[in-house]
This record gives C-alpha cells, sequence and structure tokens, in this order.
C-alpha cells in the first residue's frame, strides 16, 4: 500500500539523492533517532510524541492562521494539550477545509523560498495541492523510508529496478532507462504487455536488481504476462517495495510466486502525516510514532482503540504547513497485537482503501472491497490479468477485466456467484472485456471506480 509518496513522482528519480547532498544533516539527524526509538518502550515513545506535539502546536498557534483561530475559538492554549488523549479538542480537518483555508494554514515565519508545492494523486476525485517544508520535509522522509527498508537489507548503494508510473521514452523496444550512475533503472508502467514483456524480462534479467520498487498494479501486471509464458527465474531479487497503492492479497501470491522472494509493502501520504509499513517477520503495517501521531475514528468522529475506522494523522515533519487531525479518507484496521519483531509500534492489520471504496447495495447498504472481494478466494483471479470494478448504479457492478487465454465460462459463473451469495442477492454483475485498463496519469491503477454516492 498502499498509498501516495511525492518523492516518487514522475522525472524526479534522483530527488532522493539531491535531498540527501541538500540536507545530510536533517537526514542524518533523522536516521540515527529512529535507528534507536525504534527499539524504545511504549512510555519512552509516547514521551516523545508528546513533546513532538507540543513543539508542533506552539508553532501553529503562534504562526499559523488557522491554528491560531481554532484554538482562540475554543478557549484553548497549546499548553491545555498535555495528554494525546486532549488533542481530541481541536476539530478534524478534511481536505475541502484544506481548500477553502490555504492560505491560512501556510506558516507566516516562514519565507517564500521555504515552501515547496506538491500536489496528491487526486484519487479521491480533485488533486489537494498544497505545501511541504522545502528539502527538510523530503529528507525527514528518506530518513524514515530507509529505516523501514533496512528491515528487508536494502542499502542505497543496491540497484533497484523501479516500476512507479515512470513514463519512459520509447526508442527502439527500449521501455527503460538508467538514473543515479546506474543504481536504478527505470521501468515504464505504461507499456507492459504480452507483446512487450519479453524485452522487460531480457532487460531485468541483465540488469539484476537486488531489489524492486514498485507500484503493486504494474509489477503485478508483468508477473501475470510472465505466467502466462511460462517465464520462470527470471530474476530474484532479495525483496519487492511496493508503495503507493493498496497490496491486495492476490497481488502478494503471484509476486511472491513468480520472483520467489519477499513483497514488503508501505502506506504513506503526500500530505506526509502517517507513514507505516510491513516489518521483518510480519505483514502487519507498524505505525511510526516519530512520524506523528495517528488516530482511527469510526462513523461518529470517536477515537477507537481497535477495529475498522478511518486514519486521522497529525504530521511532524511539516512546519510550513502543518496538517493537524488531518482526515485523509483512508479506512484501516487496527490491531491491539504486539509484533514478534519486539517493536512497540502500533500495528494495522490492514488499510481497507479510501471511505469511497464500497460498493453500494441494491438497499443501499455498503460493502467493503475487503468484504465484497479480498475476504474471499476466486479461483478465476489467476486466470485474470488486470481487474476494475464499475459501479454507476446501486445495486450493480461491472467487471472490467483483461483475461488471459484460460479465462472461461466457469469463471464468469464463480465472480457472479460468489459476489451475489456475499451481498445477499443485492448486488447484479455484469462483465466487460477489455484490452487493457487505463492508468492514472501519475501510473497508477484504479482498482473501484464508484460513482454512486452511498446515504
Amino acid at each position: 500500500m498502499l498509498r501516495k509518496t511525492n518523492i516518487f513522482s514522475n522525472g524526479m528519480a534522483s530527488q532522493a539523492f539531491n535531498i540527501l547532498v541538500r540536507n545530510s544533516l536533517t537526514y542524518k539527524k533523522t536516521y540515527d533517532l529512529l535507528k534507536k526509538s525504534q527499539w524504545w518502550s511504549a512510555y519512552q515513545l509516547e514521551e516523545y510524541q508528546l513533546e513532538q506535539l507540543a513543539k508542533l502546536l506552539d508553532h501553529a498557534y503562534t504562526n499559523v492562521p488557522y491554528y491560531t483561530r481554532v484554538f482562540d475559538e475554543r478557549g484553548l492554549k497549546p499548553k491545555d494539550i498535555q495528554e494525546l488523549k486532549d488533542l481530541q479538542q481541536l476539530p478534524f480537518l478534511t481536505r475541502d477545509m484544506v481548500r477553502a483555508n490555504f492560505n491560512d494554514l501556510c506558516a507566516k515565519n516562514y519565507s517564500p523560498n521555504q515552501f515547496q508545492h506538491v500536489t496528491t494523486g487526486g484519487s479521491s476525485g480533485t488533486p489537494l495541492e498544497l505545501y511541504l517544508e522545502r528539502g527538510v520535509t523530503d529528507a525527514k522522509e528518506w530518513a524514515f523510508m530507509k529505516t523501514q527498508w533496512d528491515r528487508v537489507g536494502y542499502r542505497f548503494r543496491d540497484k533497484c529496478a523501479i516500476f512507479r508510473g515512470y513514463k519512459v521514452p520509447v526508442q527502439d523496444n527500449t521501455f527503460w532507462k538508467s538514473q543515479l550512475f546506474g543504481r536504478w533503472m527505470l521501468f515504464s508502467s505504461y507499456d507492459i504487455n504480452n507483446q512487450n514483456t519479453p524485452d522487460y524480462v531480457k532487460k531485468l534479467k541483465e540488469y539484476n536488481p537486488k531489489f524492486i520498487q514498485a507500484y503493486p498494479s504494474s509489477i503485478s501486471l508483468l508477473a501475470m504476462n510472465m505466467n502466462e509464458m511460462n517465464i520462470q527465474n527470471a530474476v530474484n531479487p532479495k525483496a519487492i517495495l511496493c508503495g503507493s497503492e493498496n497490496l491486495f492479497p492476490t497481488q502478494r501470491k503471484v509476486l511472491e510466486d513468480t520472483f520467489n522472494t519477499r513483497v514488503y509493502s508501505w502506506y504513506g501520504l503526500t500530505e506526509k502525516v502517517v507513514l507505516a509499513g510491513e516489518c521483518e517477520v510480519s505483514n502487519n503495517y507498524h505505525i511510526f510514532p516519530e512520524y506523528g501521531i495517528t488516530e482511527l475514528i469510526d462513523e461518529n468522529g470517536k477515537v477507537i482503540s481497535s477495529g475498522t475506522g478511518e486514519i486521522v494523522g497529525t504530521g511532524f515533519n511539516n512546519y510550513a504547513m502543518p496538517l493537524i487531525r488531518y482526515k485523509m479518507g483512508d479506512i484501516g484496521v487496527l490491531s491491539t497485537k504486539k509484533c514478534e519483531c519486539g517493536r512497540e509500534y502500533p500495528l494495522l492489520e490492514r488499510v481497507e482503501g479510501r471511505s469511497q471504496d464500497f460498493v453500494v447495495t441494491k438497499d443501499g447498504a455498503k460493502i467493503t472491497l475487503t468484504a465484497l472481494i479480498f475476504g474471499q478466494h476466486f479461483n478465476a483471479f489467476s486466470n485474470i490479468k488486470e481487474l476494475q470494478l464499475v459501479q454507476e448504479e446501486k445495486g450493480e457492478l461491472v467487471f472490467n477485466i483483461v483475461k488471459t487465454e484460460k479465462f472461461n465460462a466457469d469463471d464468469e459463473k464463480e465472480i457472479s456467484c460468489k459476489i451475489k451469495s456475499i451481498s445477499h442477492n443485492q448486488i447484479d454483475v455484469f462483465f466487460n472485456y477489455v484490452d487493457s485498463i487505463p492508468k492514472t496519469k501519475r501510473g497508477k491503477h484504479r482498482f473501484l471506480i464508484q460513482m454512486v454516492k452511498a446515504e
């Protein structure tokens, strides 16, 4: 999952290198902290969070007009927030509120050249514009990312094949280009098909990467093509690092079977308020307490301590435009367990996607994609290269399918019967067979296109 990490946007492959060069002290200080703090006790981590929260709130109240107004309207001062639960005295911040209060959310003690303009991918409809603290936010981000990837043995000097939405100028069946002095090989995510797959595989074997960084949809499509062509053991990386989209169970399985390696996933956002990733021994997402404060809330806005809820984040790493109690619209499942790795980090069992990633039944009920699709086993999915769901009417669901030669009427029947069963005959299934499924401008795959507004 996973979803939106701006440091990998198109045309910015060398940004990581430049960040580390220009802001090496910020990066090193953060990285050195994380190497130690990941083994702190729960008490030490909470003390650190309270210390960082106090600094953030003092800054926001003093320098950010929106938060000055929020505190004053409630008769609060930053010193009134003494415990993590006290943060609940402050209101939630939504994407629409960010747009409506854009200028007032910018810190007035920052000069114009300290603001770095970024936009989200717009998976919820309209991209969101915001500012990061130029250089600083991204340098800290890379320290966190490197700490995560350390868990699977990643080193900056390692060769990586990148499948993350890049559109490489194609010439003479060349769908890739080298960056960072050969440490990264950027592969086009827009040209993966049966005809080009042998060229991709040949280049992968020649390059022999130690790691693959990828959108799950891009590398899964290549894996499916390889399986269909019976291409085995083409390359065996140490791990596949997946992010910026949800990693679905079917994708994990096909990737681990095809490449005979571990798939490692993380969850992050362009807004830089929450970051979480898997560890060496678990597929649970370990939420970084050092990155910010993460809350899960129910439908009434009440903070929950376990179970399914909407993810709310307060980030520590962007003072240029602080986002406090920001609702990004993602749904997660919070676990009460402790991981065997020994880290005292809170755990997300899974991230179920955005709050609009529900299918609406004939009677107006909502069913999550996890319950409808990923909580069931479909033999038919082994015969599907790409899949996209489209809902334009209540109780109707269109399956856009790029099928393999093995796909047949029995697969249609299985999908239709299981969807009807899990929805108690409240969803009618229709099939639409296509040659390919268009990607977003950033090269991502939208699994569900939802046009029905749930009540």
